[in-house]
């Protein structure tokens, strides 16, 4: 984990700062960039986005879903997580705090922006970052390759219509061409150029080159996430000035979500009896989120000065330190789940038994 992805958190922090002052010291900026839009897509921010995104999407690998039935016990396990829990957990988390909690520290159209953006945060699955996560707990790297290739194919086809029924329960209404169009900017356009890249680059199946053009756009990709961070609180700066209890009122339920999905994860698999370095990259990546899109989605929908865009980014801002302290307790709890070394011996010993009998 390189010293940026370590810091994020910070760097992000200061992105906000600057953002926020840049926004009053220079609004008319803010309002020419804000102005630069085709078809609700806002083109600088599209393309900040796309620096994050395709970097991500070289590194899967299609061909791993080939191996998808090798661990099948973990890889239900989230997709249960990502599709069947946590969309639905986050958007009844964003009604109670926003509807009933906070209500009167919110006005409604405001609340339902918040609203709004959690759910798109909710529906996102990690793409990236649970590869970091995954190291980070020792997990098995061709499982979490699966995982991340199986949740990709699927967000293609389940990210808008979840989504889109989420937002309604909510009263939030959903224009559906500007949500697909999001779908195919933001995730199928992504992951097919990721795609064509890797199969470029890696013809070989050496990963030399492949791994030399990641360590290239790596920095890219960190460098769109900030400096979409710096435009959105710079277009929000006076709001958020005016109100900077909104970081706050936002960053409790997303802090409650993302400690509560991991809680439920964790017992799943260790009732599941599943080896660490599979119930590991498992439990985070249903844990974690794929906050680039919601972002991208979040804007496309409802505008760059909108909650929904907020909320979202206040999720980047969450997700990194939260992500490393249930990274230090999955390794502080490695022994309440056997290791696969040891499930392998005892396999072994089975059929030195079996050998024997005959």
């Amino acid at each position: 984990m390189g010293i940026f992805e370590r810091y994020l958190s910070l760097w992000v922090g200061l992105c906000i700062l600057a953002g926020l002052l840049l926004g009053n010291l220079a609004p008319e900026l803010f309002q020419t960039i804000a102005a630069m839009e085709v078809a609700h897509v806002n083109l600088p921010v599209a393309l900040f986005i796309w620096l994050m995104i395709y970097p991500m999407m070289v590194q899967v690998d299609f061909s791993s879903i080939r191996h998808v039935g090798d661990k099948p016990k973990g890889l239900a396990l989230t997709l249960v997580v990502n599709w069947l829990i946590k969309p639905f957990t986050m958007a009844a988390l964003g009604w109670l705090f926003f509807r009933v909690i906070f209500a009167d520290l919110v006005d409604p159209q405001t609340a339902q922006e918040y609203i709004a953006g959690m759910i798109l945060l909710g529906v996102a699955p990690c793409t990236a970052m649970v590869f970091v996560w995954s190291q980070l707990t020792r997990g098995d790297a061709n499982y979490t390759l699966v995982q991340v290739s199986v949740n990709d194919v699927i967000m293609i086809f389940a990210f808008a219509p979840i989504a889109a029924l989420l937002l309604g329960i909510s009263d939030i209404a959903v224009p559906w061409d500007t949500l697909l169009l999001s779908v195919v900017l933001y995730v199928l356009l992504p992951l097919v150029a990721g795609a064509l890249t890797r199969r470029a680059l890696d013809s070989a199946n050496d990963h030399s080159r492949l791994n030399n053009f990641l360590a290239t756009v790596k920095p890219l990709s960190i460098a769109g996430l900030l400096a979409t961070v710096v435009l959105l609180f710079g277009f929000q700066a006076q709001t958020i000035i005016d109100n900077p209890l909104a970081i706050i009122l936002i960053a409790i339920p997303l802090l409650i979500q993302t400690y509560g999905i991991f809680a439920v994860s964790y017992a799943a698999a260790r009732s599941m009896r599943l080896p660490h370095n599979i119930a590991a990259p498992a439990c985070m990546i249903g844990t974690s989120n794929f906050f680039e899109l919601a972002v991208a989605v979040a804007i496309s929908l409802f505008g760059l000065n909108s909650g929904a865009a907020l909320a979202t980014v206040v999720g980047v801002l969450v997700e990194v330190p939260v992500m490393l302290s249930l990274v230090w307790f999955a390794n502080r709890t490695r022994h309440w789940f056997k290791s696969s070394e040891g499930q392998a011996e005892i396999a072994h010993k089975g059929q030195r038994e079996v050998q024997n009998e005959h």
